[in-house]
């Protein structure tokens, strides 16, 4: 869950199959203990509207790594996100990046970046800062890096984004 429709909605379908909800957080429900409820149902449920309960220790320390990245990227907070997470997780900051790789296929680093570049559509979208304001925003120390990551990433320049009549954007839970 990586938004507020996010969370209404897994908040419906856990109402539906009759579980008492305590709260409902990015990545993480919390039921009241105690009730009785067709787990399998509820699981039915939840993938067939592109959800999933995540049941082990290391893929819900991947889904929190992954929240808690598009969170601060969300609001602009991107300096030292490796070592942010390192601390909030009691891990290095390699082992975090082992860990991501060896689970999502790509680095923690990569993942970062494609969601940056998310960010960047988002920002180019909504056509409120430049281009040099936007590497600033995302904390990038020039906007000819922030250029030719975009260019990298896409295959076009920003301009050239900027000038589509159809923006391809992905939604942030559906980067890799």
């Amino acid at each position: 869950m990586v938004c507020n429709r996010c969370i209404a909605s897994v908040l419906a379908i856990f109402n539906s199959e009759n579980y008492d909800v305590e709260s409902v957080e990015l990545g993480k429900v919390v039921v009241v203990k105690g009730v009785n409820s067709n787990a399998e149902n509820l699981k039915r449920t939840l993938l067939s509207t592109g959800f999933e309960i995540i049941e082990n220790e290391t893929d819900t320390l991947i889904e929190h790594i992954k929240v808690k990245l598009i969170h601060k990227i969300q609001l602009g907070e991107t300096e030292d996100l490796f070592k942010i997470l390192a601390e909030e997780f009691g891990k290095t900051e390699t082992a975090l990046s082992k860990l991501f790789s060896k689970h999502e296929g790509l680095t923690l680093e990569k993942y970062t970046i494609n969601l940056k570049i998310e960010k960047v559509k988002e920002l180019i979208q909504l056509g409120q800062l430049n281009f040099s304001e936007i590497a600033y925003t995302l904390n990038y120390k020039t906007s000819s890096h922030l250029a030719r990551q975009f260019k990298a990433i896409t295959g076009m320049s920003m301009s050239d984004y900027k000038s589509l009549q159809d923006w391809d954007r992905k939604p942030f839970d559906q980067i890799v």
